[in-house]
């Protein structure tokens, strides 16, 4: 067993993803950018101004600054209509005892701290909950991994993590951890897991009894 486990929040916590990617088209195309689902999905586990600035790239169209503050509201209403969190989430935590866990999400902190209150998971983690507002660089880059490690008082090498995006894992293996792909969310595809362990995931699973019997086994 790890000495910290750190786990993503959307896609991993919480079933999110395809929630997310509704509020972000709804609030791009209302601003004249002509975003398409695909475009959202391709940048999952990247940070709210990363995403943008690759829809801009892909549509050519500058996204205007409200779009930044429409976001999180048009994402709030869908979260507070639909938010579940991931089956057999809430039973695998409670299942690590006293043993040290945080959230590292490239979300806001006020859209963790949502999310967990929403689902009934923040008192999992209490003040341990780490947003890639706090960073210079989100993910794939490995600095929140690091910074919630230290936070944690955990070594990178002693730490595991589990992350659905192809950006959190590139994350965390740079960080030098362990990782574990998730494969749980409704927006996962057919291939996902092949593109996880191509970037470096120890294995892929479908569901937290998976999860944990890898990590107890390890």
């Amino acid at each position: 067993m790890p000495d910290l486990v750190i786990f993503d929040c959307d896609g991993v916590l919480v079933d999110s993803e395809v929630l997310a990617v509704e509020a972000f088209c709804e609030v791009l195309v209302a601003a004249g950018v002509p975003a398409e689902p695909a475009m959202i999905a391709r940048c999952f586990g990247m940070k709210q101004a990363d995403i943008l600035r690759s829809v801009e790239r892909d549509t050519g169209v500058a996204v205007p600054d409200a779009v930044a503050d429409a976001l999180w509201p048009a994402t709030r209403a869908l979260f507070d209509r639909s938010l579940r969190p991931m089956p057999g989430v809430a039973e695998f935590i409670a299942g690590l005892g006293d043993r040290p866990r945080c959230v590292a999400s490239s979300s806001s902190l006020e859209r963790i701290r949502f999310s967990l209150a929403k689902t009934g998971l923040a008192d999992f983690f209490g003040e341990h909950v780490f947003s890639s507002q706090m960073v210079a660089r989100g993910k794939p880059a490995p600095d929140l991994f690091l910074f919630a490690a230290e936070r944690m008082g955990a070594l990178p090498e002693r730490c595991a993590v589990i992350e659905d995006s192809v950006f959190g894992m590139q994350g965390a293996r740079a960080a030098g951890m362990r990782a574990i792909g998730f494969l749980g969310g409704s927006h996962i595809v057919p291939d996902h897991g092949a593109k996880l362990l191509a970037d470096g995931a120890e294995a892929a699973l479908a569901t937290f009894a998976e999860v944990e019997r890898r990590l107890f086994a390890a």
